[in-house]
Formats: structure tokens, C-alpha cells, sequence
């Protein structure tokens, strides 16, 4: 049997990237995987990439997947709420959550100039909001509407994919602060949830093939790098783990947990775990 069947997951920002490698991960094992995202027509999203939740939910079912798109975009409570009545009037439950979704990379790939800016006092403040609205924020307001869905069973699990760079001091203030942010949310979380017996974690990747990585991978060494499935293999793990209460609120890296699991990415590699100093 699948480790994961007749679990429901919902996985925010899945159109591409990360968000849609944990969806086919999560398929793959069984689950029923809801997923939002904005993009539903492709060549329309704001970062210029391919991709659309339709079809991410096309790929989840060639893997033998179960999966349900829902448009949505995150820095719209009103939206959020209606992704989470659905879900609820759809299973009355949910089982695992994973905050993936983040704001500020909308001008990454589109030749605009991004991060190669001179001092915090010349980057836009619309890079802060974004970051804080659409990323800490939307992961926080996400994470209060599934609680009470996520306390209906046991083992239930709050996943938020966060970065390296909220342990530096030199790769942006807003990025950093923004990741820190994160990191500190999800240990405040993992202390209330204790008690209802609900796991908070984050999870570090490493570097990801995601499209906008392979945009640029001519000047990137990808030798040690990571394929979108292989987080999603780390959050099957984790959503696995009937000891998962023991790493409620500590920071996670997906490398380490291919090690300590033992599983590997999708072309049978398993990829060196990165730090800090790495990035």
C-alpha cells in the first residue's frame, strides 16, 4: 500500500517548482493532494514561467495520483478562506500542510534588474511587502484556516519550506529577515500545537532545477543539485514518520533527510547536504 493513502495534503503555490515537485511526490505516495496557485493559463503568470495547477494536477495523475486544483491567490484572504472551505466540505479533514508558497520573485526571470542592487536603502519596499505578504503572512493566515481541519486526526503536519538565508546576515535584509521570520513562526507554532499533538517544521532545500534555475543553469554548477520530486520525497518522509512529534519545531534540510531516511532523488542520486556557509 502507498505510505500515504487516504491522506489529504494541500500544497500552496504549485503551478511550478518546488510546489509542484511535492504535489507529484505527494501523489506519487497516495494522497489526495489539493494544491493552489494562481496560474491557470500558461505564458500568464507573473514570473514569465511555464506552468498552471491544471497542469501540475495532469502530471500528479499520470503518476496514478489524486489531485484538486484550486485557483488562488494567497495575498487575498477572501480566496484563501474559500480554498479551505472547500477543502473541509470536501473531506471534513486535512492531513498535511505545506506552506510553499512566497512572494518577490515576480521580476526574477523577466530581464528586469533584481538583487544585484547596492545597499537595502536602493531595493524597492515592494520587494519587503511582497516577501512579508505573500510569503510570511500567506504562509501564516494558511496555517491558522488549517489547524482546525488538521486537528481532527492525529499526526497531523505543518510543513513550510524556507532557505538557507535566514541564518546569514549578507544575502539581503529583506530576504533574510523574511526567511528568519519564518523560521521563528514555525517554532512558535510547533509550541502551541504541541498539545493538539500537530507537528510544525521547516524545510531547507538546496538547489532546486527549478524552471527558473534552468533558465540560468549555463552559469551554475548543478552537479550537487536537487530535482522539484526530491523535497517532495523529504515531505512524504516527514508525513511518514509516526515519531514526527520529535522534530515539531526544529529547521529541516531535505538532504539530511534523505540520509537519515533513505531515500534518493529521482535519478537514484542522493545529493550532498548544503549549509549556511554554502549559499
Amino acid at each position: 500500500m502507498k505510505p500515504l493513502f487516504g491522506k489529504v495534503a494541500l500544497v500552496t503555490g504549485a503551478s511550478r517548482g518546488i510546489g509542484k515537485g511535492i504535489a507529484l511526490s505527494l501523489g506519487e505516495a497516495g494522497a489526495k493532494v489539493y494544491i493552489t496557485g494562481r496560474t491557470v493559463e500558461e505564458g500568464k503568470s507573473a514570473s514569465c514561467l511555464s506552468g498552471t495547477i491544471h497542469q501540475t494536477v495532469e502530471e500528479v495523475i499520470k503518476l496514478g495520483g489524486e489531485c484538486v486544483a484550486i485557483q488562488c491567490d494567497h495575498s487575498i484572504d477572501s480566496e484563501v478562506e474559500a480554498a479551505f472551505n472547500r477543502i473541509n466540505a470536501e473531506n471534513k479533514r486535512l492531513n498535511i500542510l505545506v506552506n510553499n508558497v512566497w512572494g518577490g520573485y515576480e521580476h526574477y526571470t523577466d530581464g528586469t534588474e533584481f538583487w544585484h542592487e547596492k545597499g537595502f536603502w536602493t531595493v524597492p519596499i515592494s520587494r519587503w511587502d511582497a516577501m512579508f505578504q505573500s510569503g510570511v503572512r500567506a504562509n501564516y493566515i494558511s496555517s491558522v484556516l488549517a489547524v482546525p481541519l488538521l486537528m481532527q486526526q492525529d499526526d497531523s503536519l505543518i510543513i513550510t519550506l524556507s532557505f538557507f538565508v535566514a541564518q546569514r546576515n549578507d544575502k539581503g535584509v529583506a530576504y533574510g529577515t523574511a526567511k528568519a521570520a519564518s523560521d521563528h513562526m514555525v517554532a512558535c507554532m510547533a509550541e502551541e500545537l504541541r498539545e493538539h499533538n500537530i507537528a510544525a517544521v521547516s524545510l531547507y532545500p538546496g538547489l532546486v532545477r527549478t524552471e527558473s534555475v534552468m533558465k540560468a543553469a549555463k552559469h551554475l554548477d548543478l552537479s550537487n543539485s536537487e530535482s522539484p520530486q526530491f523535497i517532495g520525497r523529504a515531505v512524504v518522509a516527514l508525513a511518514s514518520d509516526t515519531d514526527i512529534m520529535k522534530k515539531s519545531g526544529r529547521v529541516l534540510v531535505a538532504a539530511k533527510l534523505a540520509q537519515e531516511y533513505g531515500f534518493t532523488d529521482i535519478n537514484g542520486e542522493q545529493p550532498r547536504p548544503l549549509t549556511a556557509q554554502d549559499v
